[in-house]
């Protein structure tokens, strides 16, 4: 699946987007993966507070079913003004 990081998410990771093969069920699960990679990945999802997160570019919770997905990105909230 494409796993897309944006602002300070892509920041920390040093990637804008990657191909990734998984075996994750879930976000979450995908997310435990990706912090097992390296202390950057660590460092980009310590606090999952601070993220939001869309699947297939739906706004998702980290407990959604990757089943069948195709895009997962990750990102701060965001504000408006």
């Amino acid at each position: 699946m494409n796993v897309l990081y944006f602002a300070w998410v892509r920041e920390r990771i040093g990637l804008p987007r990657e191909t990734v093969q998984s075996s994750a069920r879930t976000v979450n699960e995908l997310v435990d993966e990706l912090r097992a990679r390296e202390e950057r990945y660590a460092a980009a999802f310590e606090d999952l507070s601070a993220l939001r997160v869309a699947v297939d570019q739906e706004l998702a919770d980290f407990d959604t079913s990757l089943d069948g997905v195709r895009e997962v990105a990750f990102f701060p909230p965001m504000t408006g003004g």
